[in-house]
């Protein structure tokens, strides 16, 4: 099956006659998968699946807007508002086919105006000659259901909720079980089994005689009165659930305005008061602190100046007198040397050459430190030693009281953030308003939930009374009326119950294996990560799945991140359409949901190409963006792009060929 051909006109946001062509062949020997189309959130993606699904199952269409409305309702909220009353609304789609071995079109056209009559559409049905074959539009419900049963229709046209709600619970939703059940051929074997009871049933009333007819009469009565209160019970354990919902956020929101009005901060006032005064007193020993280093040596930081020119001073001097020892010391040795030159056999003329020199060497070596100035600090060594311990405590001092200013401004800073606390904390009588409205929120909440539960139980104890009912009806039926005419009907169809039920176990197990093993090749390839998973196993009964690692050991699904989550998710839905063995095309609305940019490049270059020979995109400008798209067209994969533009100021959206880029 291949979809040709879509034709909107004054549907939904489309006003006018809008066709989009969905034929994945470029030419006669060219065919790419990808009908690309564009649009924002709101710009009319959902719209065009749900035209898919309106024109191929009318009535019994499960469209995304429809909910609980009837379908004379659901079609004139699908009629564009800004049309005349009286024009038609219509969808077309062109699609293609096989029978008997030959190519065949159908187009289906559906059309209606405002307030439909009888709150139905028109439906035709356009053949290849341009026919409206009006025995093939009687029959179009049977006849669609061999082409593409909506049982499964939901794996082939699907959208990103659908594969996230798949994606986050253990079990698979009523949807989706729906169609593995349609798929594996259980509602045929369920459908038989329904139709063996009705039958027995009526034999059974047939050939019973009048006191056994009576008896299973009354069995039958009560058994159809505790299926309705079954069903009645349902619907309040329904009602109930939504009711609790409901209620829950409602506290949510009470216990929010609760936190936000300062509730929570006047329930805690006298903690934050107690926080406060902590603070305050550490406040205290700070400056505590900080005035015993003003007793000490930290005043004398205002004049830093001073002190390092006497310190400096006091090292000038301490140097001159050093100096002036060395110069004393050295005249003393040469008055010595003098003294012994005269005492020898020297020439008085080379001894006062020698004197001449000596005293010349002296005043050459300390003509630079002879002081200029006066000494006026007149420091010993001790008093020299003890400025500089001065001046080092000094630093030392510093520091300590930049620290505590520092500390000091933290906690100051604190105090106000207490302060403001406490003076948004609610009033009094605020605060008790506020503490009832949550108690009573709370108190609502508990009421729901025990009701619920209450009913609950009930439906419990109603599934339990309709088995006993039913297996009374069975022992009776079997143990009293097997002996009339019709006994071989009863005998004959236990036995094919039997049987039945052991080949619908077989086909289960049959079709699950094979599933099994699709959904674990197309999750591993989508996945390109083949060391997490070595094995998927399906439930017979629910449907979820079950992974195990290379050891055999349980993989649980919360350790898959949620980008994986998904991948498994699509791999289900894409394992059960090749497992259905139907071709048909494939339309995804949001298909990239929150996945991450590298599980994102596997689906854009791995399933969308290979889910069909036909997919259909429906995308935003952040799912498949400017890298996908041109990844997509650089592996010839897109056949067509369009873009849904909607205008915000006249509510209607228009196609264009082209995506974004």
């Amino acid at each position: 099956m291949i979809f040709l051909e879509l034709v909107l006109q004054n549907f939904g946001p489309y006003s006018g006659k809008q066709v989009i062509n969905l034929n994945p062949k470029i030419d006669e020997g060219n065919s790419h998968p990808i009908i690309l189309l564009g649009g924002m959130n709101g710009g009319g993606k959902t719209t065009l699946m749900d035209a898919i699904r309106l024109a191929l199952y009318g009535a019994r269409a499960q469209c995304s807007t429809r909910g609980n409305l009837s379908y004379s309702d659901f079609l004139n909220q699908c009629v564009n508002n800004k049309i005349d009353p009286v024009a038609d609304t219509r969808i077309e789609l062109l699609f293609e086919h096989i029978e008997n071995d030959k190519p065949i079109k159908y187009r289906v056209v559906r059309k209606w105006r405002k307030n439909p009559k009888d709150g139905k559409d028109t439906l035709g049905i356009l053949g290849d000659s341009d026919t409206w074959p009006d025995a093939l539009v009687n029959i179009w419900d049977e006849y669609i259901e061999n082409i593409l049963p909506l049982g499964i229709s939901n794996l082939f046209l699907f959208d990103g909720e659908q594969v996230k709600e798949l994606a986050e619970q253990e079990t698979p939703p009523p949807v989706v079980v729906d169609a593995i059940r349609g798929l594996l051929g259980l509602e045929l074997a369920d459908r038989l089994a329904v139709d063996l009871d009705i039958l027995v049933n009526r034999k059974l009333k047939e050939v019973g005689n009048s006191k056994d007819l009576a008896n299973l009469e009354e069995i039958e009565t009560r058994l159809t009165q505790q299926q309705e209160d079954y069903q009645t019970t349902e619907e309040k354990v329904e009602i109930l659930k939504n009711q609790v919902e409901e209620l829950e956020q409602k506290q949510q929101e009470a216990f929010d305005k609760f936190i936000s009005e300062g509730g929570k901060i006047a329930a805690e006032r006298n903690q934050l008061e107690l926080q406060q005064h902590t603070k305050t007193a550490e406040i205290e020993q700070v400056r505590q602190s900080m005035c015993e280093l003003a007793a000490d040596v930290l005043p004398l930081a205002l004049i830093p100046n001073l002190l390092n020119q006497a310190q400096a001073q006091g090292e000038k001097e301490f140097r001159h007198q050093q100096i002036q020892i060395s110069k004393d010391l050295l005249i003393e040795r040469d008055q010595r040397l003098l003294t012994w030159l005269n005492q020898v056999e020297i020439s008085s003329i080379e001894v006062e050459k020698i004197q001449s020199f000596l005293i010349q060497d002296v005043d050459s070596l300390y003509a630079k430190t002879i002081q200029t100035e006066a000494r006026w600090l007149l420091a010993d060594d001790e008093t020299l030693s003890q400025l500089d311990n001065l001046i080092y405590h000094l630093q030392n001092s510093k520091l300590s009281a930049k620290e505590k200013l520092a500390i000091l401004k933290n906690k100051e800073e604190e105090i106000h953030t207490l302060e403001r606390q406490v003076q948004t904390a609610a009033a009094p009588e605020d605060y008790t308003k506020l503490r009832q409205a949550l108690e009573s929120a709370q108190n609502q909440v508990v009421e729901a939930k025990a009701n619920y539960e209450t009913i609950r139980r009930r439906l419990a104890e109603l599934e339990t009374i309709i088995a006993k009912s039913k297996r009374e009806l069975s022992d009776y039926t079997v143990e009293n009326i097997k002996h009339k005419n019709s006994e071989h009907i009863i005998t004959y169809a236990a036995k094919v119950q039997n049987t039945l039920k052991i080949f619908r176990e077989k086909l289960t197990l049959r079709k699950l294996n094979k599933l099994e093993e699709e959904v674990k090749n197309c999750f591993l390839y989508l996945l390109h990560k083949s060391d997490l998973v070595h094995r998927i196993t399906i439930d017979t009964k629910t449907f979820s799945l079950l992974l195990y690692d290379l050891n055999g050991k349980p993989v649980p699904k919360h350790r898959l991140s949620a980008g994986e989550k998904q991948l498994l998710a699509i791999a289900f839905l894409w394992g059960l359409a090749k497992v259905s063995g139907h071709r048909l095309p494939v339309a995804i609305d949001t298909p990239l949901g929150r996945l991450d940019s590298s599980h994102r490049s596997n689906l854009v270059e791995r399933y969308f190409p290979s889910a069909s020979h036909q997919v259909i995109l429906l995308s935003t400008d952040t799912e498949i963006g400017k890298k996908e798209v041109e990844t997509l067209r650089e592996n010839e994969a897109i056949a067509r792009e369009y873009l849904l533009k909607y205008d915000s100021s006249t509510r209607q959206t228009t196609i264009q060929p082209g995506y974004f880029w």
